[in-house]
């Protein structure tokens, strides 16, 4: 039997948030600084920001239907978005977290079998209940730090089935949590053991999956992983043209363990984002910068694998390159729940400035996702955006293992905390 849609929800009432230390990260200014700011958010929109003292006439007609929040000069940002997690997935690696530490590396481990693949076998084991409840654990986890926006990668199922299946546990959280999610289909992220020594017909099989994950409307970009434990620049770029045909973004783990040439493969393909990059080359940057890119760093995952090789911040500032930062969480190379703790990562590590840092999460991370609502607080935007025990957004980058959020809003509503 066929059911009516049930009646929408009622937009969140109007808002008028007032005397906010701002970060609106909008350009003309270091940070989109405003002293003393007010944000008008109605139908969940952001209608407008600026300056206290130059409240629009057009707040006087609305102030009946607005409720006014008193910040009393708190810092308030935009909402932060992680623009690359692995958040679905069953099973956990602390063994081979052990295993590194007596002196086996992340290579030694995926070629034994380990790795990916043993994550693998725990997703594919766990029900569908048991991946969304975990997932939501995870999602949580951020969402207190002032996450508003996550994006979700599948690439432990590796059948047609299972990919599915965790890409539609990652489209329910966006339904049940309040949350923004991004799904991106990363089927070729490790060769199953099905297809054992045959890792074109995977692709190949990677590549008939992807219609009918668009279909059911569970993928928003197309990723791969590039790498000489991974996947290689051709099979890459067989997907990459099978995404295209359908109209859908790409992005790419890239030069993450060795230079594969697989950023400017990408940059062809007009990537919205190359990820992790340690191992860049000058030829890739230059064909970021032209195709716009963006360079989504990893700290984490740099960190808890101690490499040694930085990605080229220098030389990505120079040439223009967006950068953005994530927490990659994932239960193998970056157990991290953290977005907090990559700020100061990708500060001390990296050698980011805490303003780079910020927008790494920030204006970058949107763009990162193909979003253009979000990131920024300006009018016409999604109201994202989160109040912080603070007084400016460097002490978030400068302190690390505590979380100075009071408050996030998302869509205009106030996240219960």
């Amino acid at each position: 039997m066929n059911h009516a849609p049930g009646p929408r929800p009622a937009p969140p009432p109007g808002q008028l948030w007032r005397h906010a230390r701002l970060a609106s990260f909008q350009p003309g200014t270091p940070w989109g600084w405003v002293e003393d700011a007010a944000l008008w958010v109605e139908g969940g929109q952001l209608r407008w920001v600026g300056p206290d003292a130059e409240l629009p006439p057009a707040v006087d007609g609305h102030r009946p239907t607005l409720q006014e929040i008193d910040l009393l000069g708190a810092l308030v940002t935009p909402g932060l978005i992680d623009a690359h997690t692995h958040l679905v997935y069953g099973g956990d690696r602390a063994a081979e977290f052990e295993q590194r530490l007596q002196g086996a590396s992340y290579e030694d481990i995926a070629r034994a079998g380990g790795g990916i693949r043993s994550t693998v076998a725990a997703t594919r084991a766990a029900s569908d209940e048991a991946l969304f409840q975990a997932a939501a654990v995870r999602a949580r986890a951020l969402m207190a730090e002032g996450v508003t926006t996550v994006e979700i990668k599948s690439g432990y199922g590796l059948t047609e089935a299972d990919e599915a299946r965790c890409l539609a546990v990652a489209r329910r959280l966006g339904r049940e949590l309040p949350l923004g999610v991004r799904t991106t289909s990363l089927a070729a992220h490790a060769l199953p053991p099905e297809y054992a020594g045959q890792p074109d017909a995977y692709i190949d099989a990677a590549i008939a999956w992807l219609a009918g994950q668009q279909r059911a409307g569970l993928v928003d970009a197309v990723d791969a992983f590039c790498e000489t434990i991974g996947f290689t620049p051709t099979q890459t770029e067989r997907l990459f043209h099978a995404a295209q045909a359908l109209g859908l973004p790409v992005k790419l783990h890239a030069e993450q363990l060795s230079d594969q040439g697989g950023a400017a493969l990408a940059a062809r393909f007009g990537a919205l984002s190359c990820d992790h990059l340690e191992h860049l080359s000058p030829a890739g940057i230059a064909a970021m910068a032209q195709a716009g890119t963006v360079a989504l760093l990893l700290p984490g995952a740099y960190y808890f694998l101690r490499e040694t090789k930085l990605p080229p911040v220098a030389a990505l500032r120079a040439a223009g390159v967006p950068i953005a930062i994530a927490t990659d969480h994932n239960p193998g190379s970056s157990p991290c729940l953290s977005l907090l703790l990559m700020l100061n990562m990708a500060c001390t590590l990296f050698r980011l400035t805490p303003e780079e840092a910020w927008r790494g999460v920030t204006v970058n991370a949107a763009r990162a996702l193909g979003l253009h609502d979000r990131g920024r607080l300006a009018a016409g935007l999604r109201a994202d955006f989160v109040v912080w025990n603070a007084e400016h957004p460097r002490e978030l980058a400068y302190r690390y293992g505590h979380n100075p959020c009071r408050r996030v809003v998302q869509g205009g509503q106030e996240v219960a905390r």
